[in-house]
């Protein structure tokens, strides 16, 4: 969650799908099964891949020049990665495609010659090694992966032309999130990729184990105050908190379910409002370098 660069290569990159026992979710990738089956924590990923596109060469150099001039070439990479072969019945006046082979030469690890994209790659993969090895993984994932693997292609076409609709259309509907603009005005916000992990002091370490509930792991509570110092905004200070992009860095689902409600409340305050998860953390426990927000020291 902290190294962005990284984040970026587990979407791009191959995934090794092997397993070890029912604990191992290697064969996920960088997703739990949850966030396969329900499509969630998508907008942080498209936004993260947008961020790669605008501000990184393939390599993760940093690009000189505007990125708002790289805005079309940021918009066929997420085409590319969300790529998904067209329906023999598909109607042909859809104003929106879903298989995007064009952009195989430019974007080859993202999208096949046959317009299957890595995503869609990724969660074929994924469902036929639950189907293929039911001893590795838990019961309920290989029970699914049947019936998932074979709606996905449907599924995953109305929302490839949802992320597609402008933001204005008149086809819009309000329960639309997700769209291609969107992440990509995020993107541009946000700025280049991170590739270091912010590593909080022995001192602050020290004091956290004094308010740290049993039974909270304290990976969990130092990534979720690492991530809060590295990513306020200037403006204000809350941070949105993705859940489901959490769990998917643990490997697992314990964070949403179990480990959220006993973070500290004398640490940590948190707020939902339409649906989005934010907190903030009480400087008290914020490293030095995070303690000040832009705005104090601007007099603000």
């Amino acid at each position: 969650m902290l190294n962005e660069r990284q984040e970026f290569l587990d979407y791009t990159e191959p995934v090794e799908y092997r397993s070890s026992g029912k604990k191992d979710t290697a064969w996920l990738g960088r997703f739990t099964f949850e966030a396969l089956r329900d499509f969630s924590g998508l907008a942080r990923i498209l936004t993260i891949l947008a961020r790669g596109f605008l501000f990184h060469a393939l390599g993760g150099t940093l690009l000189s020049g505007d990125p708002r001039g790289r805005i079309s070439q940021a918009r066929n990479g997420l085409c590319a990665w969300c790529s998904v072969p067209e329906s023999g019945r598909s109607r042909q006046e859809w104003q929106y495609h879903t298989a995007f082979p064009q952009f195989h030469e430019a974007f080859p690890k993202l999208v096949d010659e046959a317009g299957t994209g890595w995503f869609c790659r990724h969660f074929h993969n994924a469902m036929r090694f639950a189907l293929e090895h039911p001893a590795l993984v838990r019961k309920s994932y290989a029970d699914a992966a049947g019936e998932l693997d074979r709606k996905f292609d449907r599924v995953w076409r109305d929302k490839v032309r949802q992320f597609q609709t402008p933001p204005f259309s008149s086809a819009t509907e309000g329960a639309w999130t997700i769209r291609f603009d969107d992440v990509i005005a995020d993107a541009l916000e946000l700025g280049p990729l991170r590739s270091a992990e912010a590593e909080l002091p022995a001192e602050l370490k020290a004091r956290l184990e004094e308010v740290r509930p049993e039974g909270l792991p304290a990976k969990v509570l130092h990534t979720v105050i690492a991530y809060y110092a590295a990513n306020r905004p200037e403006a204000d200070d809350w941070v949105v908190l993705p859940v489901t992009n959490f769990d998917c860095y643990f490997g697992d689902t314990n964070f949403g379910r179990k480990y959220l409600k006993m973070l500290p409340a004398e640490v940590i305050e948190r707020s939902s409002s339409f649906g989005i998860s934010r907190y903030r953390v009480d400087p008290r426990y914020l490293p030095p370098w995070a303690r000040v927000s832009k705005r104090d020291l601007m007099g603000e």
